[in-house]
């Protein structure tokens, strides 16, 4: 027998003429599994208010193999949105979808949330704002703490929860009813590094050439690139041969990019733009870097981390709750005190003089990775959704 499900997603639409709608690619590529993997009709709930989608293209209501309901921008899910189907998936880091207990236990869907943030990294993110004072950091932060109630008791009463990363997982087990930790990431099979490109790696390491460090993601204060060219300093001063390549775009790519001249940092440190993921990203990582340098404050579940271990890659990152549980399971890296550059600066000289070290954490690394790529973790979540329609 067919079951309907119900997604509430934060991707952007844009209402067009002529029954069209403006949807990110990824995202309706991302529904198409979903339709794909799922037994019966899908529905998507999503809501309107953007003004522009940067990677997104026009799409016939009629021609997409899912259904799409637009709701207002503050429109928060009620009781009457889960009529018509057996399962409905939330999202638990959106206020908008934390429903109060009475509302789960009527409604005819079995009701599961997935989560990502935990409070305390909600905390931290207001913390590390610039943009806001200090009296709405306080405000926001006393809505947060309230907004964290109704979340915890909209998990003890919901069906079950997906955890993305292990801090959600932790934070959130001992809630709801079925639990799964996945490790979200865009990782097909195809993309692992191969063997020829492990050998090649360990040729180049033992063959005494320069470190190559890499780092790729949004250049913003709350992912810690402000460490990268300090770190990168004191590697230069401590007679360290590497390079540093940073690919990405954000508001402190101005500040980065004065530094690297003022410091004459030009032949080693690097400020790429952002490049295709698929195409470009994950080639140049597997075939151009030895070590991941990670300066991510923050305990959120960063795809980064499994995509850069799939390239046979290892981390050197500060220790952030994801991040530490991470290497702690697969040996993938090292981890530095948080915001502690020149710890981190004296773990990459060190880690420079003794290359094999890196090797085994690139083959830890690689071994981890392909054990959570993006197919098999995406089949667990669903299998984990069509159970809890059985029950």
């Amino acid at each position: 027998m067919q079951k309907s499900l119900a997604i509430f997603v934060s991707a952007p639409v844009i209402e067009a003429a002529n029954g069209k709608l403006m949807l990110d690619k990824k995202f309706v590529s991302g529904m198409a599994l979903h339709v794909q993997h799922w037994s019966g009709p899908v529905t998507c709930f999503i809501r309107r208010g953007a003004t522009d989608i940067p990677f997104g293209d026009r799409y016939d209501i009629g021609e997409l193999d899912f259904r799409v309901c637009i709701l207002e921008p503050e429109e928060r899910v009620s009781v009457g949105h889960l009529a018509d189907f057996d399962l409905a998936l939330l999202s638990g880091d959106s206020y908008l979808d934390l429903l109060p207990p009475q509302v789960i236990r009527q409604a005819k869907s079995a009701v599961v949330y997935s989560i990502e943030y935990t409070h305390q990294t909600r905390l931290q993110i207001i913390s590390l704002d610039d943009t806001r004072s200090l009296p709405r950091k306080i405000y926001s932060m006393a809505w947060t703490v309230m907004q964290e109630y109704k979340r915890k008791r909209a998990f003890r009463a919901a069906h079950g929860i997906q955890a993305n990363g292990y801090p959600a997982h932790t934070a959130y087990r001992n809630m709801g009813g079925s639990q799964l930790l996945y490790l979200d990431n865009r990782m097909k099979p195809s993309m692992f590094a191969t063997p020829q490109e492990m050998s090649a790696r360990r040729r180049y390491l033992l063959g005494g050439e320069p470190l190559r460090l890499i780092h790729s993601g949004r250049i913003e204060p709350m992912k810690g690139v402000q460490d990268l060219v300090p770190i990168a300093r004191l590697l230069d001063e401590r007679g360290v041969d590497f390079t540093l390549t940073i690919y990405g775009e954000g508001s402190l790519s101005g500040a980065i990019a004065a530094e690297i001249r003022r410091h004459w940092l030009h032949d080693c440190v690097f400020l790429k733009g952002p490049v295709d993921f698929e195409q470009e990203l994950v080639p140049l990582t597997r075939n151009h870097a030895d070590i991941f340098l990670s300066c991510h404050r923050q305990s959120d579940p960063s795809c980064t981390y499994i995509e850069t271990m799939g390239c046979g890659v290892p981390i050197a990152g500060y220790d952030n709750r994801m991040w530490s549980a991470l290497m702690a399971e697969s040996k993938a890296g090292w981890v530095t005190p948080l915001g502690d550059i020149r710890a981190m600066a004296d773990r990459l000289a060190a880690l420079d003089k003794d290359r094999s070290s890196i090797l085994e954490c690139g083959e830890n690394a690689l071994r981890f990775a392909q054990g959570w790529d993006f197919e098999s973790q995406f089949r667990k979540r669903m299998e984990h959704l069509e159970n809890l329609t059985r029950h």
